[in-house]
Formats: C-alpha cells, structure tokens, sequence
C-alpha cells in the first residue's frame, strides 16, 4: 500500500467520526459547516485587503483573529451537543451555525466595503448592502482609526523641528 493512501486513510478514519460527534451526521450538517468556512476564508481575505487598505494592518490583531476564528467554528459544535443533551433535533446546532454565518457575511461585506471593492456591485445594491452592515461598518472604521500606525516624521539635521 502507498504511504500516501495508508496516511489519507488513517486521517479520514479519525477526522470523518470525530466531526461527526462534534457536528452531527449528514450532508446538511456538512454543507452548513463548509459554507461557514469558505465564508470565514473570504473574510478573511477582504479583512485583510481592508486593513492594508486603510493601513491598519496589525498582526496582533490577525492573531487573535485566528483564536476569534477557532471560536466561531465550534460553537455550533457546542450547539449539536447541547442538542444531544437536551434530545433536541439540531434546533440549537442550526441556531448557531446559522447565526455564525450570518454575523460572518455582514463582516466580510463590510470589509469588502473598506477594501474598495464596491465598485463592482451596481448602485442600490451597494446602498441596500451599506445599510444592512452599517453598525458593522461603523465598528470597524472605528477599529481600523485606533489601530492605524503612526509614521514617524524624521527631523532635519540639527535636531531641531
């Protein structure tokens, strides 16, 4: 047997019923929590688009991004528990994921708004958009102002300003 069929074997052997006792089984379950990441990756990539931008960029904060992210990805594995516990039928699983995905999408629109990269979306689409993540916005221009990086104005040659 090949090493590389003996490794993706053993992987899939762990990692198929470990996400199924922490998500639940089906393909429901698998699409809502493959939706959630490629959402979190787009995130993701217009934040960090965004940031660079606006010269906010902090890898601190990308960093605790990272944490923010593990988070968001097991609370609706909280939630399939949770069910478990109370013989529920994934009603707090859904709950979760859902309402994590929804909070996902409004912070990637907005960040797709603080990249720049509205111009593609047609006008009263943008308008709609603008006023459905305008807290969300708001909030991470106010973020974005605080973390900016002061540059230093070099002084002239005496010292003197």
């Amino acid at each position: 047997m090949d090493k590389w069929k003996a490794f993706t074997g053993g992987a899939g052997a762990v990692l198929v019923p470990a996400f199924e006792f922490f998500y639940g089984p089906g393909d429901i379950v698998l699409l809502t929590m493959l939706a959630l990441l490629f959402f979190i990756v787009l995130d993701w990539m217009s934040g960090v688009s965004a940031a660079k931008k606006d010269a906010s960029y902090a890898s601190r904060y990308g960093i605790d991004g990272v944490i923010r992210t593990f988070f968001m990805l097991l609370l609706p594995a909280g939630g399939h528990l949770l069910d478990k516990i109370f013989g529920l039928p994934g009603f707090v699983f859904g709950t979760l994921a859902f309402g994590t995905l929804y909070h996902v999408i409004q912070s990637m629109t907005a960040n797709t708004i603080r990249a720049g990269w509205s111009d593609w979306v047609p006008l009263p689409v943008l308008n709609l958009l603008i006023k459905w993540v305008k807290s969300e916005l708001d909030q991470k221009i106010q973020r974005a102002e605080s973390r900016k990086v002061v540059k230093e104005v070099p002084r002239n040659e005496t010292g003197m300003d």
